[in-house]
């Protein structure tokens, strides 16, 4: 469990143990030096964010064994990098945010109310 806190304000949670997330992979969207994509907001992927994500270049979906990479499919958590779920918000294809996993270095690039407003429900299908 990291020491850093959440966009709530509490401890930041785990984001994903399976598959294993974090720039540290240490299942934490932890801030870490070296992290210049900022990989702090945990989100629960869905086919269309994945899609946006691969026209936008980035491949979350093919694995790479060579990288420890898996491959992503909807449901699973990940931390993404600020800006691309940022982007993705502006067009339309936010994914779920997890706050208790989010950390609060987010709130330097993204406004609460809007990680609110896409806050992750369990009872929703993803």
């Amino acid at each position: 469990m990291s020491r850093q806190a959440n966009v709530l304000g509490g401890p930041l949670a785990p984001c994903s143990l399976d598959p294993l997330t974090g720039w540290l992979r240490d299942g934490c969207c932890t801030a870490a030096e070296g992290d210049r994509g900022a990989h702090h907001l945990c989100a629960v992927m869905t086919g269309e964010f994945l899609a946006f994500s691969l026209r936008q270049g980035n491949d979350l979906v093919t694995p790479r064994p060579d990288l420890g990479f898996p491959g992503l499919k909807p449901g699973d958590r990940w931390c993404l990098c600020t800006l691309r779920w940022e982007e993705a918000r502006r067009h339309g294809f936010a994914p779920p945010v997890v706050l208790e996993a989010t950390n609060s270095r987010v709130l330097e690039q993204v406004a609460l109310g809007h990680l609110q407003a896409h806050a992750f429900d369990p009872a929703a299908p993803v």
